[in-house]
């Protein structure tokens, strides 16, 4: 069986981009490393990539340069949930960051293993969650 190494992009699908940009760079604290009008890409650390599109824009194959090959379509819509990876020791200065830009903290769990979710929304309405060391067997 051939292995994999991990999640390395996810996507959420969002309806106002300039919108979504202010809320993951100023709240969350991420840099975009390429973006354009219909799609921004973010490190959220680890080698895992967030991937934000602009919702009934990529609905046609991208074909891109210099014979590079090309992007299939694909498109998303409704609220769907995402976990960041924390430190247990951040999991404070999160929250508190979090209210202080008046994001609504939705949940709180504490797993049988240890670990500790917080839970809100971005402005999509999409379910975030940090979530430290201890929340599944691998982490």
């Amino acid at each position: 069986m051939p292995t994999l190494n991990g999640v390395l992009e996810t996507a959420l699908y969002v309806e106002d981009m300039p919108r979504a940009r202010a809320f993951f760079e100023k709240v969350m604290g991420l840099a975009a490393f390429t973006a354009d009008h219909r799609f921004t890409a973010y490190d959220v650390g680890r080698s895992s990539v967030l991937l934000l599109f602009l919702q009934g824009e990529t609905l046609e194959t991208v074909v891109l340069p210099r014979d590079m090959g090309t992007i299939p379509p694909h498109d998303g819509q409704g609220r769907v949930h995402m976990a960041l990876a924390i430190d247990a020791d951040q999991l404070a200065p999160w929250e508190k960051r979090l209210v202080a830009h008046g994001v609504e903290i939705e949940g709180r769990t504490h797993w049988p293993r240890g670990g500790e979710s917080l839970y809100f929304r971005d402005p999509d309405g999409h379910l975030l969650e940090l979530a430290t060391p201890g929340v599944w067997p691998n982490y």
